[in-house]
């Protein structure tokens, strides 16, 4: 997962995100992403969960386990969207620690643009559309 990556969120890791073996459980990743993708739609999309109309909800999700994570180290969630369709946009996002730079885990998203309302799936709204361009540089 090449690219750049311009939002950045960091992360608390909490004593009970930890398993039997020390290190981060790989359920606890998946919270870490959610804040990242909170982050990345309230700054840069501006929604506001508890009016908006119209909002992205996950479709589809996977993720690439490639070293520990442990209790202690600081890590940032690093988020960019690297798709957009027409009701949908692909989330990349990784789990990097902050002093060695070491990718930790890398996780791809499919969101899909929700009325609220009719709960069926929508066309991006334009506004959001024209927000990820501009913010990822893709216009």
């Amino acid at each position: 997962m090449e690219g750049n990556f311009k939002h950045i969120t960091p992360i608390q890791i909490r004593f009970n995100d930890i398993d039997h073996l020390g290190h981060v459980n790989n359920n606890a990743y998946f919270a870490y992403y959610d804040l990242g993708k909170e982050r990345y739609i309230i700054d840069v999309l501006g929604v506001d969960f508890a009016t908006g109309k119209v909002l992205p909800v996950v479709a589809h999700i996977t993720a690439s386990f490639l070293e520990p994570i442990f209790y202690g180290e600081d890590i940032n969630v690093l988020t960019r969207v690297s798709h957009l369709g027409n009701k949908s946009f692909t989330l990349d996002q990784q789990a990097v620690n902050v002093k060695t730079g070491h990718v930790l885990c890398e996780c791809s998203t499919v969101m899909v643009c929700l009325d609220v309302e009719s709960k069926q799936s929508v066309a991006i709204p334009e506004t959001y559309r024209k927000a990820i361009e501009t913010y990822e540089g893709l216009a």
